[in-house]
């Protein structure tokens, strides 16, 4: 597996804006399968709490209440938000790659992608609890390795969807090979 460590310079290279959207889609759908489930394996807590912490993000505090019910208004904000934050945050992964030719190996997307999620793990546990205080109950490696998942599987998507087209002007801005 070669990384092409010498030749990750800032180019002006046009992401693949649909690619990151569905590598997006994709890998917030992992994410979340795997984020309920750990998080309720690791905590005992309810597979409904995940979705209150989120939820709450739009609704405030009052989502967190009756963490054992269901509610149907709870789990769409959770989606729209949880989803929301995975496309922008693959359409970010995807401009970095492309601006850096990170997408030159899946060893340099896996890499690019898992160095972003640990970035991204800690802004929202460290960072945004100033603003949304629960997510602090839920600093945990669970946690961490779900957002790694995340980064890798929305990386190497990316790649992997990315168009060819983008791929050739890439080639054709850098030179022979």
């Amino acid at each position: 597996m070669q990384l092409h460590m010498g030749s990750h310079h800032f180019t002006h290279g046009q992401p693949d804006w649909r690619a990151a959207v569905l590598a997006g889609v994709i890998a917030g759908a992992v994410f979340l399968a795997l984020g309920v489930i750990l998080m309720a394996l690791t905590t005992g807590a309810s597979l409904l709490e995940p979705p209150r912490m989120v939820a709450a993000i739009m609704l405030g505090r009052g989502a967190l209440q009756s963490p054992q019910a269901f509610s149907i208004g709870i789990v769409l904000a959770a989606f729209v938000v949880h989803f929301a934050l995975a496309i922008g945050l693959a359409l970010i992964l995807g401009l970095i790659m492309t601006s850096f030719n990170l997408d030159s190996s899946m060893g340099m997307a896996s890499l690019a992608g898992g160095a972003f999620a640990v970035a991204v793990y800690l802004i929202n546990f460290y960072g945004m609890t100033r603003f949304f205080p629960w997510f602090a109950e839920a600093r945990n490696w669970a946690s961490l390795f779900v957002h790694i998942v995340f980064g890798i599987v929305t990386a190497n998507l990316y790649m992997r969807l990315e168009r060819n087209t983008s791929r050739r002007v890439k080639a054709d801005a850098v030179g022979p090979s």
